[in-house]
């Protein structure tokens, strides 16, 4: 699978929305574009600068693709052309404290959220921020944004998942949910985004249900060995995740299946992994100062047959849990219980035989 060699670590990654370009922030404060084929995954540098001489933690893109948005460790914002990498915005101290996560919700507001658990929205045209929560007390670990309700949902290390109504003039948050008892992760829709996944750092993946609510989970899948730092969406139905231990899993949901592991960063933890605008290529990064592309458009082909079913801890949706005890019956046996790396090797091997 192509790799990018760097020389410094990475921390964040996104891809172009509209061209095959990729985008990384580094330790070193750079940020550094590539060009890469469609099909055979081979990159080609195509530019880098270094708005900061501190960490770029958090990266990301517009809707359109024309710019590119990055914050870190010294608190300020930029705003970069994606062609080149012109700076054309420096919001000088837009936090007090390291920005760790930045979310483009549209061509007109974006978002980002601090170590201090502050969340702040940013209007292009206008020269100061527009909107300051502050209902978290902890780091912001992840955002995603559901256009349908114009909600952006927010995790925390807090242990809290709060949503924000964008429409809404108030600083205050539509909900704020229970206390999870964990540090929440990471965040990603499923089901047409009819419920979210979050990832904990217990290695426990939440389910949520919007129709029931954002003040508790519906359901947890347990399983991972470590914390679950990353997640995208592969399919409605079937979700990636990064993880503390280096392994890249692919799991199915509502029925719960470890379909295997399909990259690792070997024992380097993986800090964010995102999907390409054709969903071909997942994008990793971790500490190992690489960023991976792995080949995911034909994961999934005749492997029916090789799944194994997760256990899941609650009965909030009958029908699922009626689902997974006839499956069960049949197989004569129960869930995976620990999705590490020992047991894996063997399951592995299988899943991907006949690829």
């Amino acid at each position: 699978m192509p790799d990018i060699k760097l020389r410094n670590q990475p921390f964040d990654l996104v891809f172009h929305p509209k061209e095959s370009v990729i985008f990384s922030s580094l330790l070193t404060g750079e940020v550094k574009a590539w060009r890469y084929d469609d099909d055979n995954g081979s990159t080609s540098s195509s530019w880098s600068v270094r708005p900061s001489k501190r960490t770029a933690r958090a990266i990301a893109v517009e809707e359109s693709g024309k710019n590119v948005w990055m914050g870190g460790k010294s608190g300020t914002l930029f705003q970069m052309t994606s062609e080149m990498g012109t700076i054309v915005r420096e919001q000088d101290k837009a936090h007090d404290v390291p920005i760790n996560r930045v979310h483009c919700i549209n061509e007109n507001l974006i978002a980002s959220g601090d170590d201090d658990g502050i969340i702040k929205f940013w209007d292009p045209r206008k020269p100061e921020m527009i909107r300051e929560y502050n209902q978290h007390f902890d780091y912001i670990s992840d955002f995603t944004y559901f256009d349908d309700k114009r909600q952006l949902v927010s995790t925390s290390g807090d242990g809290h998942l709060s949503v924000i109504d964008i429409r809404s003039n108030k600083n205050q948050p539509l909900t704020v949910s229970a206390d999870q008892e964990d540090e929440l992760l990471s965040i990603v829709q499923v089901k047409g985004g009819q419920k979210a996944i979050v990832g904990s750092g217990l290695g426990i993946l939440s389910i949520w249900n919007r129709n029931l609510g954002w003040g508790d989970s519906v359901d947890r899948i347990p399983g991972h060995p470590a914390s679950i730092d990353a997640i995208v969406s592969l399919t409605p139905d079937i979700i990636a995740t990064g993880s503390e231990d280096g392994m890249i899993r692919v799991l199915q949901v509502l029925p719960h299946k470890f379909l295997g592991v399909i990259a690792s960063h070997e024992e380097y933890p993986i800090e964010r992994i995102k999907l390409d605008r054709n969903s071909k290529w997942l994008g990793s990064v971790s500490h190992d100062e690489c960023l991976k592309l792995t080949d995911v458009s034909d994961l999934f082909e005749d492997s029916d047959d090789e799944d194994q079913e997760i256990d899941s801890d609650s009965d909030s949706d009958e029908e699922v849990e009626m689902e997974i005890e006839k499956k069960k019956k049949k197989k004569g046996k129960g869930g995976l219980g620990d999705l590490g790396r020992g047991g894996q090797e063997q399951e592995t091997t299988d899943f991907f035989a006949d690829l």
